[in-house]
């Protein structure tokens, strides 16, 4: 097994062992955290250098992982938007490489955090 250790040494891929990527510990967690950011597939493979089939099959994998180990806990909020409404935000969202639930999201937070409510509604219910 000694070998096996050197192999590691000088960066070459021993199999089932974490290849560090943009930062993440292995390229699954790279995948997730992109993901999360609401970076479509197309992007994220790209950006770590993989097939978009990859991509698929690491988040399938963390999945399942994620599942067995139950080491997360899931929040499934969600907010209904009417084609409409979808249709205005999907050009900014593609401009962004983002869904347009990611970039629902974003401006939520932005809104939200930057406590920009009452500004951005401006209907006299400021602070209420």
């Amino acid at each position: 097994m000694e070998g096996s250790d050197d192999r590691s040494r000088q960066g070459r891929c021993v199999m089932g062992s974490a290849i560090e990527t943009l930062g993440y510990p292995s390229r699954t967690a790279a995948v997730v955290a992109l993901r999360a950011q609401g970076l479509t597939t197309r992007v994220i493979a790209a950006k770590v250098g993989i097939d978009p089939k990859t991509v698929s099959a690491l988040e399938n994998s963390a999945s399942r992982a994620s599942v067995a180990g139950n080491r997360t806990r899931r929040c499934s909020n969600s907010v209904e938007f009417d084609y409409a409404l979808r249709e205005q935000l999907r050009r900014h969202a593609r401009v962004r490489d983002l869904s347009v639930e990611a970039l629902a999201r974003l401006i939520l937070e932005t809104v939200v955090y930057s406590d920009l409510v009452d500004a951005v509604l401006d209907d006299g219910k400021a602070g209420a």
